[in-house]
């Protein structure tokens, strides 16, 4: 499966709060994602929590994109990625 990396801006900040809540928000994520045969990796946000950098496993950019429309999310730039890691080479 093809993994991307998916950069999203939020100019008033993302808060997901670290409760009941939260939780299902991020759950309810996953499983629209799941429609579409998308995997929500992981996602680094950025200190001002305006900017975010999500790892997604998906079939194409077109399901990632078509995933964060449902889920109500912003979407700059979706790009195929692979990794690098300082052990690649042992």
């Amino acid at each position: 499966m093809p993994r991307y990396m998916v950069e999203r801006t939020f100019p008033d900040g993302l808060e997901i709060p670290m409760t009941g809540e939260g939780e299902a928000a991020c759950l309810a994520v996953v499983g629209r994602n799941a429609d579409l045969g998308v995997t929500w990796v992981h996602s680094y946000v950025s200190d001002d929590k305006r900017r975010t950098y999500c790892v997604y496993d998906g079939p194409t950019p077109e399901a990632i994109r078509q995933a964060a429309e449902r889920n109500g999310l912003p979407v700059d730039r979706i790009s195929r990625i692979s990794v690098l890691d300082p052990y690649f080479y042992r």
